[in-house]
């Protein structure tokens, strides 16, 4: 088949493709290749993948252990249905369990990806507690399906509730130190206590002996990456423990090795009960998610039917990327490289802060980061808050790509979540483009 130029691939998009999260028949950039933390259109234009994509090419572009892989495991056999055991379906529940807890959790069920993930988890919390409440937080996402959607807090969710919310999904405000005018490092404590409090007293009105189980990203994602006042995952834990209700952990996004940890919720005192993967397990390379359960979950549906399932529910060939990936991450010690480069992230970015009157806050852990960009400092105003129509953001995003500095970012924020193999020599070539995007911000946006 001849391959076709970079503006015939553009055009057949813009006519035939239904583009997530826009309105459709716009204009598209054509993507030719990927390699490693770049990637290049089709004028020859490298761009530097500062996202990972969607926080998902952990690993970055066409790693040769996973891509061999695939290849391999394609020539032995590509899928078989989920009631057959296949090798790397039943190796690669085992790594997931062990590099979690063996002591702790048990078992795995296969997803497509996130927002099923997060979906089938919600059901098995109600068939274990035969209660009917999800409780998640509004700043917040979880996928696109309709359990995920409702459960999701920010706008993306709107659309499932033109008919009504699904029932049973209540959404509580989880804290955004910055935002609600607090100071990170000094009122934790009291910030911790609040939220608390406040979610305990909702949980009272609401009914706690209704509620199947709160459902929270380890570090909200999307949403600015929102890291939690000191102790307040571990308030959430002890609500959960205090009432009967199940803590459900999304790690969608911050799984796989993101923050320094292999998985989000270690750099808390917690375990849940339960917790979401996709993502980063196979780098997006072939879609695949999970859910992880603990052994009272597990020894739950031993003796009652889970009904959940999915026809590609631990996918063979997604398995086997599964396995390449996690392999990876274990013999290259990739938590710990990705602390190195937090030594060299985290303080450029709180540079910024002090440099750029634009810049009001800055949330790093692991490669794991954002800037809240602002309109007043002194005063706090965001660029963009919630849900602003005509928002400027997409203009600042504009300038970063035109500098080969490929991100993205959700209302007032700016994410920066390179792929973890990514060298200290790249990164220091490349943050300073988000600097000179900044003054341009500074000089032109603020007031």
């Amino acid at each position: 088949m001849e391959e076709l130029t970079g503006e015939e691939v553009a055009s057949l998009h813009s006519e035939y493709v239904m583009q997530s999260w826009h309105k459709q028949g716009g204009p598209v950039k054509p993507i030719k290749k990927a390699d490693g933390i770049y990637f290049w259109d089709y004028d020859g234009k490298r761009y530097t993948d500062m996202s990972s994509l969607l926080v998902c090419s952990n690993l970055g572009h066409e790693l040769p252990e996973i891509v061999d892989a695939i290849k391999e495991q394609a020539d032995k056999m590509c899928f078989m249905a989920p009631a057959y055991a296949s090798e790397p379906k039943s190796r690669l529940a085992k790594m997931l369990v062990d590099v979690a807890d063996p002591d702790f959790y048990q078992r795995v069920f296969f997803t497509n990806g996130g927002a099923d993930s997060n979906e089938n988890a919600i059901k098995m919390a109600r068939m274990v507690t035969g209660r009917p409440k999800i409780f998640s937080c509004y700043r917040s996402y979880h996928g696109s399906t309709i359990g995920a959607s409702n459960a999701s807090g920010d706008w993306r969710r709107f659309a499932t509730e033109l008919g009504g919310s699904a029932p049973g999904f209540v959404h509580f405000m989880n804290p955004n130190m910055y935002e609600d005018g607090y100071t990170r490092g000094v009122d934790d404590a009291a910030v911790t206590a609040d939220y608390l409090h406040r979610l305990d007293e909702q949980l009272q009105y609401e009914g706690p002996d209704t509620v199947a189980a709160i459902l929270m990203e380890s570090i909200v994602g999307a949403n600015g990456v929102i890291l939690p006042p000191e102790g307040y995952m571990e308030g959430v834990r002890a609500l959960c423990d205090k009432y009967g209700i199940l803590m459900i952990c999304d790690e969608v996004m911050a799984g796989f090795g993101r923050t320094g940890k292999m998985f989000a919720w270690q750099n808390f005192n917690i375990k849940p009960d339960m917790f979401t993967f996709a993502k980063g397990v196979t780098c997006g390379y072939v879609p695949l998610g999970g859910v992880v359960v603990s052994k009272r979950i597990s020894d739950y549906f031993t003796d009652h039917v889970l009904q959940c399932g999915l026809t590609y529910s631990g996918h063979t060939l997604a398995c086997a990327a599964g396995v390449a990936a996690v392999n990876y991450y274990l013999e290259h010690d990739v938590c710990a490289h990705v602390k190195e480069m937090e030594g060299i992230l985290k303080p450029f970015l709180e540079s910024m802060v002090e440099k750029h009157k634009c810049v009001g806050e800055a949330r790093c852990i692991g490669l794991f980061s954002a800037l809240t960009i602002v309109k007043n400092k002194e005063t706090r105003e965001l660029m963009a808050p919630y849900h602003t129509p005509n928002s400027v953001m997409p203009q600042i995003m504009a300038k970063l790509m035109d500098l080969g500095f490929s991100t993205f970012g959700r209302e007032t924020n700016i994410n920066i979540c390179p792929p973890l193999i990514i060298t200290a020599e790249q990164l220091e070539e490349e943050l300073p483009k988000l600097d000179e995007v900044l003054t341009w911000v500074d000089k032109n946006l603020c007031d």
